[in-house]
């Protein structure tokens, strides 16, 4: 049998939350042979957010291990100033889970639109590379 309920539409205009991680231009560099945005680069630019909000949490190095829940919700193009906005969902005992959204805003538009979101998870690293235990009393004032 197959579902045949209507959802709403997902809301993909307001505002950010969470704390701006990084923010760049998508570049025709950045595209395919159709003169798209690859999907891959806007997952490596939350990758990066991602990454330094992690660290920060951490203060230390980490490592991505997971990404799921990715939705992209909108395309970007060419010209769109891309802002990446990190929220923290869970922090375990050597990793952090991450809620990432990526914004556009596009030329001649005053407004931001929510392109794509996932959760990302980050383990905290020794020098070593080896998992290590995240500082929770620093943890919960770098937020």
């Amino acid at each position: 049998m197959t579902d045949t309920k209507a959802q709403a539409p997902l809301e993909t205009t307001g505002e950010p939350s969470g704390d701006l991680c990084i923010r760049t231009l998508a570049m025709p560099a950045d595209t395919n042979a159709n003169g798209d945005i690859f999907g891959g680069w806007l997952l490596s630019q939350m990758d990066v957010g991602g990454g330094v909000f992690a660290s920060k949490v951490a203060k230390s190095r980490t490592v991505t291990v997971a990404i799921e829940a990715m939705t992209f919700r909108k395309p970007v193009y060419v010209g769109d100033l891309v802002s990446v906005h990190a929220t923290l969902v869970r922090l375990g005992r050597t990793s952090i889970t991450v809620h990432l959204e990526a914004w556009v805003l596009r030329r001649r538009e005053d407004h931001s639109i929510l392109a794509t979101e996932g959760n990302f998870t980050y383990v905290s690293i020794d020098d070593q590379g080896r998992p290590q235990p995240v500082q929770r009393s620093d943890a919960a004032h770098a937020i």
